[in-house]
């Protein structure tokens, strides 16, 4: 029987129907919980940052982590491998990395207008009209970004990304999960041999990718019957280089019998192909505080070129609300600042994100400030101007911290 793939907006009865669809068919549900959880225990990851990478912003420091695209690596093997099993219905967001060329999946999205999902917002969970919508405009667009993410698309109720779109502003919950039962029976979506193959071709892409992603690559995979395509969608200086390394690492791999490399669509973009290494002992998550504009942006292309990530703010407010969407590792913060100045950054940093080392670099200190800012628990204070070597080597000690920290922590 073919696989279902059911693809729901918020407030749109999707678990109700998947529900009643599992009663009409007799199939197995694989939601993204369950895909999630079972890569998690699979890989050693955090949930968390598996959800993050299936339905979250993309981080701020994700071009030097590499994190979402190592943690789909992870879920899209997981779903391939889901993928082998028969009577299978797949809800929410991860059903949407199949391969069009696995022909037996029924693919369906519920949606509704805005006045319907308002309505069944309240009823079901007792949120006001204002709520509502404010709920449903966020859930949106963690769907928006997903489907930005996989096909450049910014609708993600699209009907050309479904074979059946049901409006369940106009459909009962029983009407929408017989309509679904009953295209399931059509003989175009049985299983048959070429896409039982193209779902072993879907696992061996999968592996492949999920060892680039641990070993710090970004490509796209592909695979066909045994040859495995990589495709290189950012520029790189040494391309014969990168290519050598790709294959050395993929070659290797069980199932795979060649692998082709070739340049996409996206090489010649000013975008340059940063290779992730996981064994530097230096922060990938450096977020900047500081208003002089001029100043906090040379710092930063200084720090990457020392292989560090960063990302920049510009004021208290910012730097507050950037830790609200994900904690950085190490935050350098400058005191005097218009609207929330270093001192409040400083003290709800730490109320807050405890985790986050703080170190002051300010143009206008004193001794007597220096001790404020130690007692309220920066890491370091440092002074303007500062030698690059002295906050390369005090971020690195902050870092240090941090890790052993977090390994007292574990243990």
């Amino acid at each position: 029987m073919p696989v279902i793939n059911l693809f729901s907006g918020s407030f749109c009865n999707g678990p109700e129907v998947a529900k009643r669809v599992l009663e009409l068919s007799h199939y197995k549900l694989a939601d993204d919980e369950g895909l999630i959880k079972e890569a998690a225990e699979k890989f050693n990851m955090d949930e968390g940052k598996l959800k993050r990478a299936l339905m979250g912003k993309t981080s701020m420091f994700n071009r030097f982590t590499h994190e979402k695209e190592r943690s789909l690596a992870y879920l899209r093997l997981v779903l391939a491998q889901t993928l082998k099993e028969d009577n299978i219905l797949l809800l929410g967001f991860a059903g949407l990395m199949i391969p069009p060329d696995i022909s037996h999946v029924l693919k369906v999205c519920l949606i509704g207008d805005l006045k319907y999902r308002v309505e069944v917002a309240v009823q079901s969970e007792g949120l006001s009209e204002k709520e509502a919508v404010k709920r449903i405009h966020k859930e949106d667009e963690a769907r928006v970004l997903w489907v930005q993410h996989l096909y450049q698309k910014s609708d993600p109720w699209a009907p050309e990304l479904f074979d059946i779109v049901i409006p369940m502003d106009k459909t009962s919950i029983e009407d929408a999960s017989q309509l679904i039962h009953r295209n399931i029976q059509r003989d175009v979506l049985q299983v048959s041999d070429a896409s039982r193959r193209a779902v072993e071709d879907f696992v061996l892409a999968a592996r492949v990718d999920m060892q680039l992603a641990k070993a710090g690559h970004d490509v796209t995979v592909m695979a066909k019957n045994g040859v495995v395509t990589l495709t290189i969608n950012k520029n790189v200086l040494m391309l014969s280089s990168l290519e050598s390394e790709l294959k050395k690492i993929v070659s290797g791999l069980p199932g795979v019998r060649d692998v082709e490399t070739k340049v996409g669509a996206g090489y010649h973009q000013t975008d340059v192909y940063r290779r992730f290494d996981f064994d530097v002992p230096l922060p990938s998550k450096v977020l900047l505080v500081d208003d002089e504009r001029e100043f906090v942006q040379t710092l930063s292309e200084r720090l990457q070129m020392r292989d560090m990530g960063t990302a920049v703010v510009y004021d208290g407010e910012e730097a507050l609300s950037a830790l609200k969407e994900e904690e950085p590792e190490v935050m350098v913060l400058d005191l005097k600042m218009p609207g929330i100045d270093g001192l409040e950054v400083l003290r709800r940093v730490k109320k807050e994100h405890p985790n986050v080392e703080v170190i002051v670099l300010t143009g206008h200190g004193s001794k007597e400030i220096e001790r404020t800012c130690l007692e309220m628990g920066a890491c370091a204070y440092l002074e303007k101007p500062v030698d690059i070597d002295v906050l390369t080597q005090t971020m690195k000690d902050a870092y240090k911290r941090l890790k052993e920290g977090k390994a007292d922590q574990e243990s």
